[in-house]
């Protein structure tokens, strides 16, 4: 039987049982969870759709595909894909597990991953029996290892670091992978909510500057959970790699994956709607521009955190200690440490809470640090 590593956030258990006796009770900043309503507009569509009592296709209604491509053009300035290139996916979280599987990975192959990386990259290695290795660079790896990578895992915006890498940081580590033959996958579910400079967007994989216009080998991944709060939905989608979506769809058929059908019409209505995720990331700049400074009086250096839902703090101890004074609060982190070795010292703070909830977790760092 295969055996995988405990789920990391079980060690929580403690911290929020303790976070859980302040008098105000807890505020759960561990975990990215949208509590914020569904819009009514993808409701309505996911109603629409209801009455679904065939099977649904893997590849996706010509609706939903078309649909993706179009928002790709509008939303992340990506032209030229073909509605035979994406495929709606059951959330992102599926996709990244089950990829070098349904690539065909197995022993001796290597899959690269991020430093500071979401758990499930090296999950999806270990399903599929591969290796992985963390870096952020190929150029750091030995030829040894250089000559097994088959799959390379960028993620930008980056969770847990809010990282953003630019088109010609993409563009380096494509050519390189280019070079091995390996595919890359992007996880970009964070890519509607850049902050700052990059309000305007974040560079997609599949840009023009970064792919040269030939999408062999490189895929996209997104989710609708954050831009659209339809993480109950399971609703997400990959794009790309014309030379290898085929086999990728025929082996997702094989094995069931399957998008519901009102799911994928709730999509659509998502998709073509740019307003409500306006009004979304207007919601998380205010949580944000509020615990910032909060963050910083209690002591905590925020770094990176130029993208996504995430603020990247450390107070230069072990992570264990800063959830510690943070649950004495009421208020639960994400341990740095899940992310990786490079984390330890690190504490995620995340902006799916409640307006309410939030101005309690700013009132409590606010009056600590006095």
């Amino acid at each position: 039987m295969l055996t995988l590593p405990d789920y990391p956030w079980n060690a929580l258990a403690p911290y929020l049982a303790r976070a859980a006796e302040h008098e105000g009770g807890a505020v759960n900043l561990s975990i990215g969870t949208p509590v914020d309503p569904t819009p009514e507009i993808i409701m309505r569509a996911l109603r629409d759709g209801a009455n679904a009592p065939g099977y649904p296709t893997t590849h996706g209604t010509p609706a939903v595909r078309e649909a993706i491509v179009n928002w790709f053009a509008r939303r992340r300035d990506v032209h030229g894909l073909s509605s035979d290139d994406v495929m709606p996916t059951v959330g992102s979280k599926e996709l990244v597990a089950w990829l070098p599987l349904l690539l065909g990975l197995g022993a001796g192959d290597l899959v690269v991953r991020p430093r500071v990386a979401y758990p499930t990259y090296d999950i999806g290695a270990q399903l599929a029996g591969a290796d992985s290795i963390a870096a952020d660079s190929l150029a750091s790896l030995s030829d040894a290892d250089r000559a097994r990578v088959k799959l390379v895992w960028v993620n930008s915006p980056g969770n847990p670091t809010g990282i953003i890498r630019g088109a010609e940081d993409l563009k380096a580590l494509v050519d390189d992978a280019r070079s091995l033959g390996a595919v890359v996958a992007s996880d970009e579910c964070y890519a509607e909510l850049g902050w700052g400079e990059h309000e305007a967007g974040v560079p997609s994989i599949l840009h023009e500057s970064v792919s040269g216009s030939d999408h062999g080998n490189l895929l996209a991944v997104y989710s609708l959970s954050k831009q659209s709060n339809l993480a109950g939905y399971r609703a997400a989608f990959v794009a790309g790699a014309p030379n290898l979506m085929p086999a990728l769809i025929n082996n997702r058929k094989h094995a069931g994956m399957i998008v519901p059908a009102p799911v994928q019409s709730a999509m659509v209505a998502a998709l073509n709607d740019d307003e409500h995720v306006k009004v979304q990331k207007d919601t998380y700049r205010a949580r944000r521009t509020a615990l910032v400074p909060a963050l910083g009086a209690f002591g905590l250096r925020i770094e990176d955190s130029v993208g996504g839902l995430y603020l990247w703090c450390t107070a230069d101890e072990d992570c264990w200690r800063t959830i510690g004074r943070l649950a004495d609060l009421g208020i639960v982190a994400g341990p740095g440490a899940f992310y990786g070795t490079a984390g330890e010292k690190f504490v995620r703070i995340a902006l799916t809470e409640s307006d309410e909830r939030i101005a309690s977790a700013v009132d409590r760092l606010n009056a600590a640090a006095r």
